[in-house]
């Protein structure tokens, strides 16, 4: 792989920010001298293990699949082109998963845990002042629960808030959701002491 290429820039803004579960789809084996060989697939196999390992990824817990995205080989089914791959292999905790394409890898991810025990913990990534609804604060719930009924306070620009559950108003609970929305909320401008 490139010294200054994607692969290098994408797994370790991956890892970086937490990602846990890895899939490596090895594209364009319709291009490679010969046409879906087996030699490139381990070449790149080898040196983006290495890599992943450096930056602190265990590879046998990272699928690698090679695909054609152009021609759909290894996307959703096993492709007739590529009879030396005989299927990835994940060993994790859980336990060891194994798959014959992409599709595979994506259906074995496993959801992550989200901290719904801790308190919330709701960074305000923008407000909007948006005509006839007011301002709207927008996040992402990091750690916890929003409820229905419970007070809510966003520091730093002090800005109270209940979130009322009542007919009509749809509240997406997060994090299953990761984006909370809530139709309803009274807000009440107040000093902090």
């Amino acid at each position: 792989i490139s010294k200054n290429g994607q692969t290098r820039e994408h797994a370790l803004l991956a890892f970086t920010l937490g990602v846990k579960q890895l899939i490596v789809g090895v594209n364009k084996m319709d291009s490679t001298e010969p046409p879906y060989g087996e030699s490139r697939y381990e070449e790149i196999k080898k040196e983006v293990s290495s890599y992943i390992k450096k930056i602190g990824y265990n590879p046998s817990s990272v699928a690698f699949v090679p695909i054609s995205g152009w021609h759909g080989d290894n996307m959703l089914e096993a492709s007739e082109k590529m009879p030396w791959f005989k299927g990835w292999t994940v060993e994790r905790k859980e336990g060891k998963v194994e798959g014959k394409c992409l599709i595979d890898a994506l259906d074995a991810i496993l959801p992550p845990q989200r901290p719904t025990d801790k308190p919330l913990r709701l960074p305000l990534q923008d407000v909007y002042k948006i005509g006839g609804i007011g301002t709207v604060p927008v996040g992402r719930v990091e750690t916890g629960i929003l409820k229905p009924g419970i007070f809510y306070c966003f520091f730093f620009i002090c800005i109270f808030c209940s979130i009322f559950s009542s007919l009509g108003m749809v509240v997406n609970f997060a994090p299953v959701n990761l984006t909370t929305e809530v139709k309803s909320v009274e807000m009440h401008h107040e000093a902090l002491s």
